[in-house]
């Protein structure tokens, strides 16, 4: 074996029951949405998934188009998981999604039967995986009957290529109308990925708001963006750094970063310092905290582009409680920003015809 895992990796971190099944997730899971495709070193990768194995995290989180370029993330995780992570398969939560533009031509973007099973083929061999435990619907179709979508995710998991059946930037609506449908044809709903943070708090919303339709169906989720693509770090707090996200332009625009918004973030800062956290560590606790009814959210969706960074990430689980006057404050600058990263990609717009 040339990476023998810590012997204590399940010591520090907690581990959260998804919904109404008997699937556990760790609280803080890792994204390869970003610094897993051709333009991160792999020795860098390595390392990051290594620490993160090490340290209690059993989730590894992909898609389809996840790169750059579109299914490198998968390839070089399937590299990854061949050297260093093969045996420890039965430890791991590996999931992945289809939905958005994938290949050329009227079968790679969307919802369809044709294009989700023919993805996951693909995905599984990217990866060198015999089947994925978690299979999404990356976002709805709205020309696709809801019906063909979910019953493309139940033939997935009836064929052994999935173990459950997740969607992604659902509204509560769609939501309430998939599982359903999932439960008709008897594969549950497992749980919905949706972008959330101070920043971006959509799901709340509604009657039902999302997480009260993920409870009426037994459901978990598990919040992706949760730092709100960098905006709730210290990254932004005295400017815009040449080399960040914002200043690429890359999934962070410079015009988002409004005085306005940066003003809120300096102040969520100020009380993360009072707290004895770093305003990315209270952002993913303040994910993970707990409500009335217990957590909403299973697990918090993260990044990482160096081990330093996913260190300091994971210490939000050294402090996840909070004070009622600490909440109250932070509301005062938590508030919707207009930032959610999938609001206008999941639409209709730029579909083949």
């Amino acid at each position: 074996m040339t990476y023998p895992a810590a012997g204590n990796r399940y010591e520090s971190m907690p581990y959260r029951r998804v919904g109404l099944s008997g699937l556990k997730l760790p609280a803080i899971s890792l994204g390869l949405w970003h610094n897993f495709g051709d333009d991160k070193r792999f020795d860098e990768q390595r390392a990051i998934l290594r620490r993160a194995f090490d340290l209690g995290v059993t989730h590894f989180d992909l898609a389809n188009n996840y790169g750059p370029p579109d299914g490198s993330a998968e390839t070089n995780f399937g590299r990854h998981f061949k050297d260093d992570f093969a045996p420890y398969r039965d430890e791991l939560i590996i999931s992945t999604k289809a939905g958005y533009d994938m290949w050329p031509g009227p079968y790679g973007n969307f919802g369809s039967r044709k294009y989700l099973l023919a993805s996951l083929d693909q995905s599984l061999g990217r990866m060198g995986l015999d089947y994925v435990d978690i299979f999404y619907s990356h976002r709805p179709d709205p020309e696709t009957p809801m019906e063909e979508t979910m019953g493309a995710l139940d033939q997935a998991v009836r064929s052994g290529k999935a173990l459950y059946a997740g969607i992604s930037s659902y509204t509560p609506e769609q939501t309430l109308e998939a599982a359903l449908i999932l439960k008709e044809l008897g594969t549950p709903l497992l749980i919905h990925q949706p972008s959330y943070s101070m920043l971006n708090r959509w799901t709340e919303n509604g009657a039902p708001n999302l997480y009260e339709a993920l409870d009426q169906v037994g459901a978990g989720s598990i919040a992706f963006s949760p730092l709100a693509q960098g905006m709730l770090t210290d990254r932004y707090l005295n400017g815009i750094p040449a080399d960040s996200r914002a200043a690429k332009e890359r999934f962070l625009s410079e015009s988002a970063l409004t005085e306005d918004k940066l003003n809120r973030v300096r102040g969520l800062n100020t009380i993360a310092a009072g707290r004895g956290q770093s305003l990315a560590q209270m952002a993913i606790a303040w994910i993970l905290r707990d409500q009335p009814k217990g957590s909403p959210v299973t697990s918090a969706l993260v990044g990482a582009s160096s081990v330093q960074q996913l260190e300091d990430t994971l210490s939000a689980i050294n402090n996840l409680a909070f004070t009622q006057e600490e909440l109250t404050a932070i509301d005062e600058f938590a508030v919707e920003s207009d930032i959610n990263p999938r609001a206008e990609k999941s639409s209709a717009v730029g579909r083949w015809s």
